[in-house]
């Protein structure tokens, strides 16, 4: 409420842009950020980072064959941190860590209310994606990766509610 109250006076002011709210002409909307996926090299000394030097609580490592993956997740009051590590032969890990062998983010996840009508939209839209259909994500929910070319140059990943 308060920063509602300071954010409408500071745009009366001119001090901010006029708050504008648009609404969504697709059949699926946005939802929350649900987390920011960073690939690690050393999966143990990025575990001990964020648990025992930044104090956050990790979950412990789970492996996604699937994907070529192992996850942990930071957990924040906010959002989440996913920290991601090399599984097996051919991780799309390893080849991102191959061109950046300090680890960086590899990609950002946003939630939708409906992913199949989601990914509907943006395939028309001409936005591609990195599989021909929904697979189920680390958080055991369908998820959906969007083409870094089409959006911006960062790999996105809509993941259902």
């Amino acid at each position: 409420v308060m920063f509602s109250i300071i954010g409408r006076t500071l745009c009366r002011r001119g001090l901010l842009p006029p708050i504008t709210r648009t609404f969504s002409s697709t059949p699926w909307n946005l939802g929350i950020l649900n987390h920011t996926a960073i690939a690690v090299p050393d999966l143990g000394a990025s575990i001990s980072f964020y648990r025992d030097v930044l104090g956050a609580a990790v979950s412990e490592p789970e492996d996604l064959p699937d994907h070529g993956v192992t996850v942990v997740f930071v957990n924040l009051p906010n959002t989440k941190i996913e920290l991601l590590h090399p599984l097996g032969e051919g991780s799309p890990i390893a080849g991102f860590l191959a061109k950046n062998k300090n680890g960086g983010i590899h990609h950002v996840c946003i939630e939708v209310d409906d992913i199949e009508a989601a990914v509907r939209d943006v395939k028309e839209k001409g936005i591609r994606t990195l599989s021909p259909e929904t697979k189920i994500g680390a958080h055991g929910k369908p998820v959906m990766f969007l083409h870094p070319k089409d959006c911006g140059g960062v790999l996105m990943e809509l993941e259902q509610k």
